[in-house]
């Protein structure tokens, strides 16, 4: 026990082991039949009747696939954390991106590091992102959700689509908290200025340069968005550990109402 308690201090954002499968599995069906495989966490003790929040998380390119169950590696436990549990009720979805889509409108230059993406929300929406607002949209439909508490948040492609997302859907959520994405920053608008934004990025990121988020920040302020922004010095692609050991990633988030 000592140990484990050293650990933790050590390391806040390692988590204790939990049971993943408290995120049921779901397909999503769109209405050209086409399918999303995602995993929905109820609150505990889940009353239809009452309102609760949505999150949105849109996981990275490494958890890509039809298995219904890589999305969780990033995020998940998070969410399960007792404490989090208690001070946070909500839904929480973890859409999967089928293994050859992304979440974002995007070309990728992987020829050097980090990447180079060339992003343009002039191209059609990715079906991946379409079929993720769908599902959210569907839940809200379907379930005690409390509409102007609507959330979003991603790392790496999902904080691509993070971006995105808000970007098309500006009258949808309430606050959003990409994590090392990047996004369309020239076709960014006046519609999302009353989306607040929490942005995060490690300053040594081999894969996501940090200039995707300060670009993005840069163009928020222009716009008068309500943004803050944290990087972490040193820190490479994995800024998502830190993020998920910050005490108010998940406090701001759930203070906001459109």
């Amino acid at each position: 026990m000592k140990l484990l308690l050293s650990i933790l201090l050590l390391f806040p954002f390692v988590l204790p082991s939990q049971d993943l499968t408290r995120f049921e599995k779901r397909t999503f069906t769109s209405a050209t039949g086409n399918t999303l495989s995602y995993r929905i966490l109820f609150p505990e003790n889940y009353d239809r009747s009452k309102k609760y929040p949505v999150v949105l998380f849109l996981h990275g390119a490494g958890e890509r696939g039809n298995d219904n169950e890589k999305q969780l590696t990033h995020g998940a436990k998070l969410f399960l954390a007792p404490e989090n549990q208690s001070n946070f009720p909500a839904i929480v979805v973890f859409p999967q991106c089928p293994a050859e889509s992304y979440w974002g409108s995007v070309t990728i230059d992987r020829t050097k590091t980090p990447f180079t993406f060339d992003f343009d929300y002039t191209r059609p929406e990715p079906e991946p992102l379409q079929m993720a607002i769908a599902l959210v949209k569907q839940i809200v439909a379907a379930e005690g959700v409390d509409k102007q508490r609507i959330y979003i948040t991603g790392l790496s492609m999902g904080g691509m689509g993070t971006f995105e997302a808000v970007y098309r859907y500006p009258h949808l959520f309430a606050a959003a908290a990409p994590i090392c994405g990047g996004g369309d920053a020239l076709h960014y608008d006046k519609r999302i200025r009353k989306i607040p934004f929490s942005i995060y990025h490690g300053d040594a990121d081999s894969v996501v340069g940090v200039a995707e988020s300060r670009r993005m920040v840069k163009k928020l302020n222009e716009l008068k968005a309500a943004v803050r922004y944290k990087e972490f010095p040193g820190v490479n692609h994995n800024s998502w550990d830190h993020v998920f050991a910050e005490p108010d990633y998940l406090s701001w988030m759930f203070s906001k109402r459109r």
